[in-house]
């Protein structure tokens, strides 16, 4: 377990529900990567990841689908893509990442506390 933050140190990050509206191969990635667009909603807006997550997903079974990303971080640039947000998943002893998702269809932008 990583040591022990307080409420206030949680409550810096800033972490949203949002909707994969496109994904592509990072052909620039020196590991597999996709890099997906997701929906924030209105305040916050369309945002891009670059997220090595192409184990389990791709563009057909991750397009429409309802991610939680870190919203907060300062961009990176990640093999020539602008990676603004970091989607948030579980990662497996092999690497293989699942992603962390709302359990029902929720509005894009909503914080998660």
């Amino acid at each position: 377990m990583k040591e022990q933050i307080t409420y206030n140190d949680f409550d810096k990050v800033d972490i949203r529900i949002g909707t994969v509206i496109s994904v592509k191969k990072n052909e620039k990635a020196r590991k597999p990567s996709l890099v997906v667009e997701v929906d924030f909603g209105s305040e916050i807006g369309i945002k891009q990841s670059s997220a090595q997550i192409t184990h389990y997903y791709n563009e057909e079974n991750l397009k429409g689908k309802q991610v939680i990303a870190v919203c907060n971080f300062p961009e990176k640039n990640i093999a020539g893509i602008v990676s603004q947000v970091l989607v948030l998943g579980a990662i497996d002893a092999d690497g293989k990442v699942t992603l962390v998702h709302p359990s029902q269809k929720a509005e894009n932008g909503l914080p998660i506390a």
